[in-house]
């Protein structure tokens, strides 16, 4: 895989050329910026940027605003290779604080083992109704000590209005969900995106995560998919790359918060 050529792709595909990610979600173009813009409970901002010394303090600025008068935290998604090379410094000045990075990875679909190996007396459950939605949540909370209610949210409403954007599914250890993960489908892109892969703490180390990639694998090869993309944790990381994924960038998420809601009224 020639990296950098993959990497241009991506910022051109999934960045800059931004389709919506899901019902009631408009992607927006303003000036040297692309933002998404979704409901209260929905991801919001910004994408990809063009920017330089002179036009990212303005441009900064406007984001700011723009979001500020919907109500709305939302996200600057910064790249390592994102211009200008002060960009991180800029945001931590206009407010945005900087959660953990995360590598970007990416695979290409054809290179990785579709076989589907779980321990004893676990199966996989295809998410496609509320009752799956449930079990898919109830994972992630346990996996991430977070809450599950935006997730479950989005994910109900992609399953009834978009359902073949997004292939969602939970490992059972009988009746019990242990591991859980979905898959982004965009339509006309080359990448299929995976999110959401956690394993509660009692099942981790057993081979459930890595089944959960070689399931999605197998579903956006029978779709038509050529790579695979991945934020990717610390933790996740070693592992995908032992399964065939490349390291191609570091993204930071920085999220400002309007300070209305950092204060309280």
């Amino acid at each position: 895989m020639d990296h950098d050529a993959v990497l241009t792709t991506f910022d051109q595909e999934m960045r800059r050329d931004a389709g919506s990610d899901g019902p009631g979600v408009r992607v927006e173009r303003a000036g040297g910026v692309v933002r998404q813009v979704g409901s209260e409970h929905g991801w919001n901002g910004v994408l990809w940027s063009d920017l330089d010394e002179d036009t990212a303090p303005e441009a900064i600025a406007a984001q700011v605003e723009h979001f500020t008068s919907l109500g709305r935290t939302f996200e600057w998604k910064l790249y390592a290779h994102d211009r200008p090379p002060r960009l991180a410094e800029l945001l931590a000045s206009a407010g945005f604080v900087a959660e953990p990075a995360e590598a970007l990875m990416v695979a290409e679909v054809q290179d990785l083992t579709p076989e589907v190996v779980l321990p004893a007396g676990v199966r996989l459950l295809p998410v496609t109704d509320a009752a799956g939605v449930a079990l898919l949540a109830d994972v992630h909370e346990q996996a991430f000590d977070t809450d599950g209610g935006r997730l479950r949210e989005r994910l109900l409403l992609q399953l009834a209005e978009t359902p073949d954007t997004v292939s969602a599914v939970v490992a059972l250890a009988g009746d019990v969900p242990v591991s859980a993960a979905r898959m982004e489908l965009p339509p006309g892109k080359r990448f299929a995106g995976l999110w959401g892969g956690g394993t509660v703490e009692a099942w981790r180390g057993k081979g459930i995560y890595r089944a959960l990639i070689a399931h999605r694998a197998g579903i956006a090869a029978a779709r038509g998919y050529p790579y695979l993309q991945v934020d990717a944790s610390d933790d996740s990381r070693p592992i995908l790359q032992r399964l065939g994924f490349a390291r191609l960038s570091t993204t930071t998420p920085y999220v400002y918060e309007p300070k209305a809601r950092r204060t309280g009224p």
